[in-house]
């Protein structure tokens, strides 16, 4: 497994490899550390990753005018129809941490390692999306897609 910190040429040099070459310092990682230390820069685009016990379980994007999805979506099972926490919830496996609809954001923040990529935005929208494709290939995030198409 590819550690998210050290990922960062890789991307670069896929970019570069299918014609759309950004500069290094165009692209960002975060580590938001815990509980999370979130931000939003409305210059920004982002993809963000979760992972926990070395499982990736969401990795996602947002565009610069989505803060709500950068800063509080995934904490909140209510807060739109897919989510981290809605996940978490669901899942079977997860059930032995007794979480409810009120803990699990605090919960995520806490325990949850979170590393988000950070791009300019003039970089674009399909920069975004590409990044964000190659870490579902490279990671295989547990709460993307449907299990049944895996």
């Amino acid at each position: 497994m590819h550690s998210l910190r050290e990922v960062k040429p890789k991307l670069l040099d896929l970019l570069n490899q299918v014609g759309k070459g950004i500069g290094e310092n165009q692209l960002t990682i975060i580590d938001r550390g815990r509980p999370h230390l979130l931000s939003f820069n409305e210059k920004k685009l982002y993809v963000y990753t979760f992972n926990y016990n070395n499982v990736y379980l969401k990795i996602g994007k947002a565009g610069n005018k989505s803060k709500a999805r950068v800063i509080g979506h995934h904490y909140n099972p209510a807060s739109s129809q897919s989510n981290l926490a809605k996940s978490i919830l669901s899942d079977e496996s997860m059930k032995i941490y007794n979480l409810n609809e009120n803990s699990v954001g605090n919960w995520i923040k806490n325990n949850v390692d979170r590393v988000d990529i950070e791009l300019n935005a003039e970089v674009g929208v399909f920069v975004m999306n590409f990044i964000e494709a190659a870490l579902h290939c490279m990671y295989l995030p547990k709460y993307e897609g449907f299990e049944t198409q895996r």
